[in-house]
């Protein structure tokens, strides 16, 4: 593993030792820089003019955290670790003030919180996300955190890995003062103020209160309900126990014991994997070095329903100017009058103020044709989901949009290719955007390359994602590209087993219970059964008729039962109520949709289940890779976490198919493929099984 460059330099103003690391980008603690910060340090304690030393970051911040490519792995042998420095900065005889004008996450703020001091700037944010990454703070962070700002403020930052800002950190006590100004000069200033004290607070010396006798209890009953099969929220209540009923220096040794454990478990692999394979789905493969995106500002969006208002809320959360076009005035209205009823809802909550509701909403502009699109940079395109509206779409902005704009379709499944062809003369500006509902909210992007997207294009659509605060994905053109054509193999694997003889349910149970965000029916029921239903009715004059089809949700839509939308489908809703409760109408359906096709309906069990809905994912993952739709494996597992629920902690399909062993599945598949139908085993899957290869190395 290549060693990144870094530089600990030290100058002296004064009385004041300024030590200043610089590792770019993050000023993480790579090999070789604690033990380089610990010579400064040394060399600051011999100095006798030196009576205060400020410690703080070059570049964007302080230290954004331990070196993650090192977790779980051997350091280099003789380097000083960030343990070392920390328990340096414990016993140093000068006092420290730790400067923090940036990020202060993980390893970084560990390192402040052993500093006599803080100080932050306006931008500062401080916080242990290591729960996020599978494992507790490891080097003191849940010994020193609650000595500082008590166990609660600490057992809050901990177990939700949200960091606080600097008002936040100065009002818990975590800083001691914010900085206005020149931030260096002030830090300079407080270290020469505090310089002659005979005695500097330590968070060690501090006793560790315990709010109330029960106060270990509930938290592990949140985090039960939290949590989802998470095993790191536990570990780190475990080590804030020890916070409370062991002296400092045997906390700090028990929760190295508990970090230790949980840095090489399974969930810590796949929590790392899913850190680097966010960072890898936004680069894109074979683009020429001088390509760049366009600036964008102004943004159309065509379609004032469900996805268009989503789009257009999201836009303009983000600052962008955008004009809201749907040639139907009453459907504009509406839309306008949904989008002003989501922020006037906002500003009730407090997630808004007034002024910025009346900022946001001046930056939106109705527009009854597509001429009034003509000035923009991007035009996305989230009218009715069928091949022929959104090609007259596209046909007509060919006459409309600036020469240079770029025009992007949301859709979910259909061809983007076809759709470009009704603009030949822009294809090179046309691609996909596929939104996930709603857009406002979910994170997912998958950003569909058809075949004649530009370069330009693609990182247009890519900086755009990022501006809207996406996890953006880009994906080749097949139907229902990564992410819903696997999900067609699940929810349709779902259906087959409960007309064998499962029930919604249990198949929902056994899904949560391994940690998705929601089961296949009561997603389905969000989402509305007609909009499945609608795609199925297009396409079955195609549909082979040979093969194995359920009527089942066909039979629930034919009688008006649409999900949640209508109060009724696989479950039943109560008014104003989500929380799904049985239908007792359903099982008189399974059984009509069972004889029909002529299955005998028998006993399920649990791991039948799992396997049948996540095994036929995998399999479908595979071509979908070896397809090349999707760039790398790893962008599939992106995918299945930020857009359909995928336990984050089991690092997607591929990484989990790959922890579970990829000859395992394969033998279970040919089980499958000798009794079901679609069974048939990926070539792709077959060959990495049978050369012990994974999905991880490709």
């Amino acid at each position: 593993m290549p060693e990144p460059s870094f530089e600990i330099t030290t100058r002296r103003q004064g009385a004041i030792a300024i030590i200043i690391i610089d590792n770019p980008p993050v000023n993480a603690m790579s090999p070789g820089v604690p033990g380089g910060i610990i010579a400064a340090l040394e060399a600051a304690n011999r100095d006798a003019g030196v009576q205060a030393i400020v410690l703080m970051g070059g570049g964007r911040g302080m230290i954004a955290g331990a070196d993650i490519r090192y977790q779980g792995k051997a350091w280099p042998e003789g380097e000083k670790r960030l343990v070392d420095l920390i328990d340096h900065l414990d016993r140093n005889p000068k006092p420290v003030v730790a400067a923090l004008g940036g990020a202060a996450l993980g390893g970084g703020l560990e390192i402040a919180q052993a500093c006599n001091y803080r100080l932050v700037g306006p931008q500062a944010s401080l916080g242990q996300p290591e729960v996020k990454l599978g494992i507790p703070p490891g080097a003191g962070g849940t010994q020193r955190l609650p000595r500082l700002v008590g166990l609660e403020a600490a057992s809050e930052m901990i177990l939700s890995g949200r960091p606080a800002g600097a008002a936040e950190a100065v009002r818990i006590g975590l800083a001691d003062r914010q900085l206005e100004g020149d931030f260096l000069e002030g830090a300079i200033a407080f270290a020469t103020e505090i310089a002659g004290r005979s005695q500097h607070p330590r968070a060690g010396d501090r006793d560790v209160a315990l709010p109330s006798p029960d106060f270990f209890k509930k938290l592990k009953e949140e985090m039960a309900r939290k949590a989802r099969g998470q095993t790191a929220p536990f570990a780190a209540i475990e080590c804030l126990e020890a916070a409370v009923s062991l002296p400092f220096e045997e906390g700090l040794k028990r929760e190295r014991e508990i970090f230790e454990r949980c840095a090489v478990s399974p969930e810590a692999r796949a929590l790392r994997h899913v850190f680097f394979a966010e960072k890898a789905a936004s680069k894109i493969e074979g683009l020429p070095k001088g390509a760049r995106p366009k600036p964008v500002s102004r943004v159309g969006v065509i379609g004032a329903g469900t996805m268009g208002r989503g789009i257009t809320i999201a836009l303009l959360d983000h600052g962008f100017e955008v004009w809201l076009a749907e040639r139907n005035a009453e459907a504009l209205a509406a839309g306008i009058a949904r989008i002003n009823e989501h922020y006037e809802a906002a500003e009730k909550k407090g997630r808004i103020t007034a002024p910025e509701k009346a900022e946001r909403l001046a930056r939106l502009h109705p527009a009854v044709t597509f001429n009034e699109l003509s000035g923009a940079d991007l035009i996305i395109e989230a009218v009715f989901e069928e091949i022929d509206v959104k090609r007259a779409v596209f046909a007509e902005l060919a006459g409309i949009a600036r020469p240079d704009a770029i025009l992007a379709t949301n859709t979910s499944y259909l061809d983007v290719n076809r759709i470009a062809a009704a603009a030949p003369q822009r294809r090179d500006n046309i691609l996909g955007m596929h939104f996930f509902s709603p857009a406002n909210i979910m994170r997912l992007l998958e950003i569909v390359r058809a075949d004649h997207s530009s370069p330009e294009a693609l990182l247009t659509a890519l900086d755009v994602g990022k501006r809207l605060g996406k996890t953006a994905v880009v994906a080749r053109v097949c139907h229902g590209f990564i992410g819903n054509r696997m999900f067609e193999y699940y929810i349709r694997e779902a259906n087959f087993l409960v007309e064998e003889g499962a029930t919604p349910a249990q198949v929902d149970k056994v899904l949560t219970r391994f940690g998705m965000a929601m089961g296949p029916f009561a997603v389905c029921d969000l989402a509305g059964l007609d909009i499945g239903w609608a795609r199925r009715k297009a396409l079955a004059p195609t549909r082979n008729l040979s093969e194995r089809y359920s009527t089942l949700a066909d039979r629930l839509c034919e009688r008006g039962w649409f999900g949640q939308k209508t109060g009724k489908g696989f479950y039943l809703y109560e008014a104003d109520q989500r929380k799904p409760l049985p239908n007792p109408d359903l099982d008189e359906l399974i059984s009509v949709s069972a004889d029909e096709s002529g299955i005998a309906r028998r006993s399920i069990t649990d791991d039948e289940i799992l396997e049948r809905c996540l095994y036929t994912l995998i399999n479908e993952g595979a071509n979908i890779i070896e397809e090349k739709i999707a760039q790398r494996a790893s962008d599939v597992d992106v995918v299945w976490i930020h857009g359909y629920g995928f336990p984050r902690h089991r690092g997607g399909p591929m990484f989990w198919a790959d922890d579970v062993g990829l000859d395992r599945i394969l033998a279970r598949i040919e089980q499958f493929n000798r009794t079901h139908d679609f069974w048939e085993p990926a070539p792709l899957l077959k060959r990495l099984a049978g050369s012990a290869q994974s999905f991880s190395s490709r």
